[in-house]
């Protein structure tokens, strides 16, 4: 496209933070956000009252040698983006929905007397690089048209991104380490994109070698996962009793041991990958 907006489906990968909900450019964007403008999150939020927590809009970090923090001026809310706020609060008020791709052209369409597209472009770049949209896009939700319906699902590529990128924003906030908690999540976003582990892997592989070791972690806890699980679907075929018998012989929930027991039975019965074709014979040089 080549007068649209950043808007999540057509922003560069390379100006956008990993995990932008409409971006297509490529699934192996770096996990950084290093050149794009800064998250809105703690201006446009601030400003309307929806911020989560407490302290001054922008505040700084704690400064050296003890020096007391200073406040900083919150950023100036775009007009453009407020504006969105009035007109569609269903994605841009209280709750960030991630939005459809073709959004930006769908609001001209909609106001075309009404937003500058410049504007409008700048407006929607903030919003999408927010960790309050990112959020929403790593959750795995579906896109949304201007009424605020779903209209298509979210690659599993950006919910990847977005749950780093995320990730990256919180961890820097604190000494926590949040790895584990960001490793179960990518688990469970491999169940859910339907993705075999190497198809997930092809998808969001990318050249950010730190990005590339939390992935490898995360495939090998589904694997030893799903190896416990097709390990106990084994179990129950051969005990003969009920789930809620199973479950209670080996002290599990019913709910859980049924969860690993469809989980087990539906990668059973899934067709097993076409091999790969073998290679061409070499052309022969005397030909």
């Amino acid at each position: 496209m080549t007068d649209s907006a950043p808007a999540p489906d057509q922003t560069p990968a390379t100006a956008a933070a990993p995990g932008m909900a409409a971006t297509e450019g490529p699934a192996n964007a770096p996990a950084s956000a290093e050149g794009s403008p800064p998250p809105a999150d703690s201006t446009r939020d601030n400003a309307r009252g929806r911020r989560k927590g407490a302290g001054p809009a922008g505040a700084a970090a704690p400064q050296a040698d003890g020096q007391a923090k200073t406040p900083r001026a919150p950023r100036p809310i775009p007009p453009a983006l407020e504006k969105l706020a009035e007109l569609y609060p269903q994605l841009f008020g209280a709750v960030f929905l991630p939005l459809k791709r073709g959004i930006f052209q769908d609001l001209l369409a909609a106001h075309p007397d009404l937003f500058e597209r410049e504007a409008l472009k700048l407006a929607l770049g903030i919003h999408t690089r927010s960790t309050r949209y990112l959020h929403s896009v790593a959750e795995g939700r579906q896109r949304h048209d201007l009424q605020g319906q779903p209209v298509e699902a979210m690659a599993p590529e950006h919910v990847h991104q977005a749950l780093l990128e995320v990730h990256r924003r919180r961890q820097g906030r604190g000494g926590e380490d949040l790895r584990p908690k960001l490793i179960g999540r990518i688990v469970r976003a491999i169940e859910a994109s339907g993705l075999t582990r190497e198809e997930y892997a092809e998808r969001v592989h990318s050249r950010d070698e730190a990005a590339n070791a939390v992935l490898a972690e995360a495939l090998a806890e589904l694997a030893a996962l799903q190896a416990r699980e097709e390990a106990l679907l084994r179990a129950y075929e051969a005990s003969g009793k009920t789930v809620a018998e199973f479950a209670d012989m080996y002290g599990m929930d019913p709910r859980s041991a049924e969860r690993s027991l469809h989980n087990a039975r539906q990668r059973a019965a899934a067709p097993a990958p076409a091999p790969a074709p073998a290679p061409a014979p070499a052309p022969d040089a005397a030909a």
